[in-house]
């Protein structure tokens, strides 16, 4: 596949700190911050638990992800287009959006609400979710900006309230987004920038996302939606045996070629996130990726959420790596962009 130039030249031009995504990026600590000092709108008995959860939504498969092991009760990411049948005055329905929300999101948020289901809603206060969701047994939980990371930190904050989920601290996830932040700036230089150099990297390739964890492994997914954006190319994540078929279809690089007479179509690059926090009943598994990788010639790039020693939680993992990816993902833009 043909692919545009990439200038890494412009990763590290003055004109970079005003690019609005990078500000947006830059931002997502505060966002997620406000979003959980934000005074919920009604209120939600702790007494009586749910007969099951369900949540629908942006990053609805973030929140099963992080309650899925723990939560006491039947828990479901719902996909839509319909609210189930089963969904009634006994369950618990979390929807979570912004001023974009789908219109089955909507219309099964107001559904739940007729049928006497309680309700977290998490969306700005001026939005439709907001207005469908209203209810005497609705709690909102004002977004800001309807960013659906705040949205998603908020809400598991508040079910790990009603001891429906861990316990969730927004200001060490917020923190995490800051570090990324930090590291990630644009003010600091190729050589000391792992978002920019995680560009390069990528700046013609087709990305192989994985994920060494369950979280990493979501997280993977976010990050292809943001490279595919970002560079109008296709990226792919995938489990350790989807990417083991298509590297064993690679054909291996010629290590004598010259670069500069390749055709210009785009070779595999592997991306791993947090292969050292795989358990170690699967330790093999980033092993076997990184030496099929190394037979074929395709690069390895490798994001990492800290030192497994950290006592870090799920979420802020999540956060972290999400984080460098989208930051990758920005530079990589602005490298293919004149």
């Amino acid at each position: 596949m043909r692919t545009p130039e990439f200038d890494d030249a412009r990763l590290d031009h003055a004109d970079v700190v005003n690019d609005e995504q990078l500000r947006t990026l830059a931002e997502t600590g505060a966002r997620i911050r406000r979003a959980c000092l934000s005074e919920p709108v009604g209120s939600l008995e702790r007494a009586d638990r749910p007969r099951g959860v369900l949540v629908l939504g942006a990053e609805a498969r973030l929140v099963r992800a992080v309650l899925e092991p723990v939560c006491p009760v039947p828990f479901l990411a719902w996909p839509g287009p319909a609210l189930p049948a089963w969904v009634g005055p006994l369950d618990l329905v979390v929807s979570l959006g912004g001023y974009d929300a789908h219109e089955w999101e909507v219309a099964c948020t107001h559904e739940a609400a007729r049928r006497g289901a309680t309700l977290i809603v998490a969306a700005p206060e001026a939005s439709q979710l907001a207005a469908a969701g209203s209810s005497h047994a609705t709690t909102l939980v004002p977004v800001p900006q309807g960013d659906s990371m705040a949205a998603a930190v908020a809400v598991l904050e508040l079910l790990g309230r009603l001891e429906l989920g861990p316990q969730v601290n927004p200001g060490h996830v917020a923190d995490a987004a800051d570090l990324v932040a930090q590291a990630c700036s644009p003010a600091r230089n190729l050589a000391e920038n792992p978002a920019k150099n995680l560009a390069i990297g990528l700046a013609e390739a087709v990305p192989l996302v994985w994920g060494g964890t369950t979280l990493a492994m979501r997280a993977s997914r976010r990050i292809a939606e943001a490279l595919r954006r970002a560079s109008g190319r296709p990226a792919l994540a995938a489990d350790a045996d989807e990417l083991d078929t298509l590297l064993r279809a690679v054909t291996p690089r010629d290590p004598f070629s010259d670069p500069f007479e390749s055709d210009g179509d785009s070779f595999p690059v592997l991306v791993m996130l947090d292969e050292d926090k795989v358990p170690a009943r699967l330790a093999e598994v980033p092993r076997r990726l990184s030496s099929l990788a190394d037979a074929v010639g395709v690069r390895v790039c490798r994001i990492s959420s800290g030192e497994a020693s950290l006592t870090s939680s799920d979420v802020e993992r999540y956060v972290t790596l999400l984080q460098y990816g989208r930051y990758a993902a920005a530079y990589l833009r602005l490298g293919l962009t004149p």
